[in-house]
């Protein structure tokens, strides 16, 4: 009995890492990122897998304002001690950045190779908010948009709202996997939500000048200040 927990050990410790190291550098990973300004990005790691991510960002300006874009972190089987993560957009993309048969992101020119005592995921989802500002890509993976973007702008921006109006349409879409973890949006409901705005928009002590108050209005994916009803 002994030897084969014995010979378990052993199996699980290849490659460098227990499993359970692994899990705890995961875990460090995922506290380390919620400490972070990540604007608009909510992401999670699988209920059933700690080596899939899945997450959304919602653009709030630029280009893509308004979109709500779907993606997939995916660890490699040896992280941090492996090649570079990878992020997959499952929601269709007119991106640069964004190769648009496979949906994943370009991150070569960023993190060439992962470095453990360097590079940590957060990084990579703050790349992943300046690709939506900042468009000219030196390596583009996505040679169309590049090239759209450099010489017909109105073409580019057409094919961009393409991708904005088709992540909309899906937001509401049924979950593609029976995962707990998987993030899903329901429509706005008064009956329901009502009562959890009117608590979020209740400032403790009244001192309201020195809180920061906002909700997505009903009917867009747009935030809006608190009304005054001076």
């Amino acid at each position: 009995m002994n030897e084969e927990i014995n010979i378990n050990i052993k199996e699980m410790k290849e490659g460098g890492y227990s499993i359970f190291h692994q899990e705890y550098i995961i875990m460090a990973e995922y506290r380390m990122l919620q400490t972070e300004n990540l604007p608009g990005i909510y992401v999670i790691p699988s209920h059933e897998n700690s080596f899939l991510w899945y997450g959304v960002i919602f653009v709030r300006s630029g280009t893509y304002g308004g979109g709500v874009f779907r993606f997939t972190l995916t660890l490699p089987e040896k992280f941090p001690d492996d090649t570079v993560p990878t992020i997959t957009f499952t929601s269709q993309m007119f991106h640069p950045a964004i190769d648009a048969s496979t949906g994943v992101l370009g991150l070569n020119e960023v993190f060439p190779q992962w470095d453990r005592k360097q590079n940590h995921i957060w990084q990579i989802l703050k790349y992943l908010h300046w690709i939506f500002h900042n468009l000219n890509m030196k390596v583009p993976a996505n040679n169309e948009a590049s090239t759209l973007y450099k010489t017909n702008r109105k073409l580019f921006i057409d094919k961009v709202k393409e991708s904005i109006a088709s992540s909309i349409e899906h937001i509401y879409d049924e979950p593609p996997t029976d995962d707990k973890h998987y993030i899903t949006f329901k429509p706005y409901d008064p009956n329901i939500h009502d009562s959890a705005k009117n608590i979020m928009l209740k400032v403790p002590g009244g001192n309201e000048s020195s809180h920061g108050i906002s909700w997505v209005q009903s009917g867009t994916y747009q935030s809006f200040s608190k009304e005054d009803n001076a």
